[in-house]
């Protein structure tokens, strides 16, 4: 009588996803051309190496001014404009913009030397002899779009991890990358076991028992969607030694193998033979139907994990057990459906009588609910796409969408996922390592005074913020750290800066930071801090500084603007001045702290992020001028 096989104790589910974790199926990181990237996962975090746009452009038809020249103009009294000639889209300007004179210029065209605004030309009326009227007044900035005001040099732009999806290729794509270091793809190779299987394709004997092959191809279609890529073996027999051949074929070539098939208790069934003589059988059965005959081991060098022979019973194995540990490997998200539901973060108002396709964002709450925000930057900016993960359709009738409405959100894909952490508020070199610990974070640099509104609002979880920023908002600080901050000036210091008093009494170009940086509150109070020395008011000091109010978004922009040539100081961080090779004068030590939002502390990302907080001296190699230790 042949002997027969009992099954071992059934493992309990829980059991099987240990035992599967515990198998090693993560290749090596490789590189991609952008090109063939779509659907990859970032291996390593991509910082923007250039301004995007790259030079200040218009963002409207118009005329491009000097801002000073339109003030006091309306309907009544116009200022009468000299054309000194045109600017077009994808030309170098050869004109310049002096005081009492205008350029016509295009949408996206590079705003000409002299000119820091845009009156549109529907403000404007055309009169003889080459003069413009100007029927309203413009500030500077106005219908500009400022380099660097989509994504800033220096920006961390994608972080590892990230899925490439069509966002992310064109955000790539804008900062000129034409190769991505991604996560390596699982090599998973598929065996089907039965003499009674044939290939379709083949011809079938039905009066033999043969039936045709589904699973091999059900199951290769499963790891290419969970990220892996799938390699097709002959079909095995029951016969013990050309099983055993192909079985170990496939583990020298692939990081994981599958079988379906030849895993009951049988005594034909003998693949779980193979894998006690050849490997190490960690689980045979697990309490779940379908799928109960399941194996789970070590192959050689590879992973093993034996499926049931029925289609139904090795999909759906397959599904719960294996495709989750695919992807870890690969490091692509669980998926979702295509759309969600979830609850308004926010209030947001509309009322424009149109159906609005409003890009939203999803982040969960302290209990896991989905929460929705509104994002948008503006129809030219490619990072709203990245920060968006799906749209909210608003009726033309809608006057506004109140806070804990519910509300549909259309993914951007089917792969969209709410980041394990969102955080807002001040750009940092430092923090930019630390995002990197944790699992898929979205960050948006909106600076500090930014960053406390929007966790005033209760939509992030955390807020970074750097310098004597105003903290009247309800929050727990999970740490942070100190930084070195100063004015970054051409190697060697040429103009031979000393600190803020030079910026004052010399004639120097400065690029400053915007409204809602930490840095320019710094510099703020030490203009303050001269201005009480010298007996003079604080105004009196920014009047004379050139390009107090030059502002630009990112840390490393000012920066970007000395190496250009186009300042002679900009205010910054030592880090950066020692990464681009630049002058360095210091102007002080900056507190960074990162403040969570008090209904999610025990949020498990939050929760992570106070512990990578505390290991922040560990991540510090390389960066001058910090100091990780409490503050």
């Amino acid at each position: 009588m042949t002997e027969r096989k009992e099954f071992r104790d059934l493992a309990d589910p829980e059991k099987a996803h240990a035992a599967i974790a515990s198998l090693d199926l993560e290749p090596d990181p490789e590189s991609v051309l952008l090109a063939e990237a779509r659907g990859r996962v970032l291996a390593d975090r991509v910082d923007a190496e250039l301004d995007v746009p790259g030079f200040d452009r218009a963002s409207m038809d118009g005329y491009a001014v000097r801002a000073k020249d339109t003030f006091g103009a309306d309907e009544a009294d116009p200022e009468t404009l000299e054309l000194i000639g045109a600017v077009h889209a994808g030309v170098e300007p050869d004109v310049t913009v002096e005081p009492g004179t205008c350029a016509e210029i295009s949408t996206g065209a590079v705003m000409p030397p002299g000119a820091d605004a845009v009156v549109i030309v529907e403000r404007t009326d055309e009169r003889g002899e080459g003069e413009i009227e100007v029927r309203t007044a413009v500030a500077p900035g106005d219908s500009v779009m400022f380099a660097g005001a989509d994504i800033a040099a220096g920006a961390r732009a994608l972080g590892p991890g990230t899925l490439l999806t069509p966002r992310e290729i064109g955000l790539l794509s804008a900062l000129g990358h034409d190769e991505v270091p991604v996560r390596g793809r699982p090599q998973v190779g598929i065996v089907s076991t039965g003499d009674e299987l044939v290939r379709p394709g083949e011809t079938l004997h039905s009066a033999r028992g043969q039936i045709y092959d589904v699973n091999s191809y059900t199951i290769a279609a499963g790891v290419e969607e969970a990220g892996g890529e799938a390699k097709l073996y002959p079909h095995a027999g029951d016969d013990y030694e050309e099983m055993e051949r192909l079985l170990l074929r496939a583990s020298e070539e692939c990081d994981l193998v599958l079988s379906s098939g030849s895993t009951s208790a049988s005594a034909v069934d003998v693949i779980y033979r193979v894998i006690e003589d050849r490997g190490e059988l960690l689980l045979h059965g697990v309490a779940v139907k379908p799928g109960k005959p399941m194996l789970v081991g070590r192959l050689e060098s590879s992973a093993y994990v034996g499926l049931p022979g029925y289609p139904v019973s090795a999909l759906t194995i397959f599904r719960t057990f294996v495709a989750p540990a695919v992807r870890r490997a690969a490091g692509v998200p669980e998926p979702q459906t295509e759309t969600v539901r979830g609850e308004m973060a926010v209030r947001e108002r509309y009322g424009e009588g149109r159906m609005r396709l409003m890009p939203v964002g999803l982040v969960e709450d302290e209990g896991g609910e989905t929460l929705v925000y509104p994002v948008d930057k503006g129809s030219g900016a490619t990072t709203s796409l990245v920060e968006a993960d799906g749209i909210v359709e608003v009726h033309p009738d809608t006057e506004y969408l109140a806070e804990g409405e519910e509300v549909d959100v259309i993914l951007f894909s089917s792969d969209v996922r709410a980041p394990s952490l969102l955080g807002v508020g001040e750009d940092d070199p430092l923090l930019n390592r630390l995002l990197d610990r944790l699992g898929t974070p979205r960050y948006l640099p909106v600076g500090s005074r930014e960053g406390l509104r929007r966790l005033r609002d209760g939509v992030p979880d955390v807020a970074v913020v750097a310098g004597p920023a105003k903290r009247d908002v309800d929050s727990v600080d999970l740490g942070g750290w100190r930084r070195e901050w100063g004015l970054v000036v051409p190697k060697e210091n040429p103009a031979g800066v000393e600190g803020v008093a030079s910026l004052v009494d010399d004639d120097l170009r400065f690029v400053n930071r915007d409204s809602n940086a930490g840095l320019r509150t710094s510099l703020g109070n030490a203009v303050a801090e001269l201005a009480d020395e010298r007996g003079v008011s604080r105004h009196d000091l920014v009047s004379r500084i050139n390009g107090f109010d030059r502002s630009v978004r990112a840390s490393e922009s000012p920066a970007r603007r000395v190496l250009a040539g186009d300042a002679d100081a900009g205010i910054g961080l030592r880090a950066t001045a020692d990464r681009l090779g630049l002058g360095f004068v210091p102007l002080g030590w900056q507190n960074v702290r990162v403040h969570a939002n008090p209904k999610r502390t025990e949020k498990t990302s939050v929760a992570a992020l106070r512990e990578v907080l505390g290991e922040a001296n560990d991540h510090r190699e390389g960066l001058s001028g910090y100091d990780a230790s409490e503050t």
